[in-house]
């Protein structure tokens, strides 16, 4: 059995992202069979106990995740082309008036707040921004398997097998999609159910069938739904939410 390095094993594991294994482990609050590890680059077999201490514990408790209603004309990430980016929105006076997380809004929170996953220019809906590695690596990860619902309003006409391509079939980049669930909610919209977020992947998957998307929303990221949130107003993840 080979060793593998003890920050990219806590990352595999769920425990934590690798920028904050390395700062856990420069800390001493990491415990490897029980007993702390403080050098960086340590390698261990895979089989072996890695456990946080109290005080990473309680950090990882104190990092928040704010779930906001992205509306159209805001990117995702990095401000671009004069666009404003979505976490400008996240402010005292866009807090969901019926969020029932009893924290108060304040400008130190949005330290360290990064976008996890991206919703397009001219999309709206659900967009997730965390301090928690743990939930970034859940959510945008490699290997992440966190379905994400989508409401798709569309124009044109479907080739006729273009319902059954949309759900399995599909190539974009030179690379097969994933097994989606795609199905019609009405006359036009469709519902996409995806487990992959490829560059506006949706839009590009309905224009290979013969439609044009007009809008797209996102309602559902894991266990955590859109709800009534209204568009352009934020709340917290709840502690007893999970994705």
């Amino acid at each position: 059995m080979e060793k593998i390095r003890l920050s990219k094993l806590m990352s595999a594991q769920g425990l934590c992202s690798r920028r904050e294994a390395d700062a856990y482990i420069e800390k001493g609050w990491v415990l490897v069979d029980g007993k702390p590890v403080t050098e960086l680059g340590t390698r261990i077999f895979p089989d072996q106990k890695i456990t946080l201490n109290r005080s990473a514990q309680e950090q990882q408790q104190s990092r928040l995740t704010i779930l906001l209603n992205k509306p159209v004309g805001y990117v995702s990430g990095q401000a671009e082309d004069g666009y404003q980016p979505a976490i400008t929105l996240v402010n005292a006076a866009s807090h969901w008036e019926d969020d029932p997380h009893p924290l108060r809004f304040h400008p130190k929170q949005l330290f360290g707040m990064a976008p996890a996953g991206r919703l397009d220019i001219d999309s709206q809906g659900l967009l997730v921004f965390t301090q928690d590695g743990r939930i970034a690596k859940q959510l945008i990860g490699e290997n992440s398997e966190v379905e994400k619902e989508y409401l798709v309003r569309v124009s044109g006409n479907m080739i006729d097998n273009g319902l059954k391509l949309l759900n399995h079939g599909l190539s974009l980049d030179g690379q097969k999609l994933k097994l989606a669930k795609v199905n019609w909610q009405n006359e036009d919209q469709l519902r996409f159910v995806l487990k992959e977020g490829k560059k506006r992947q949706i839009r590009r998957m309905c224009e290979l069938v013969g439609l044009n998307v007009t809008g797209l929303k996102r309602v559902r990221i894991g266990k955590v739904r859109l709800g009534d949130l209204p568009p352009g107003k934020w709340r917290y993840l709840a502690e007893d939410e999970i994705f």
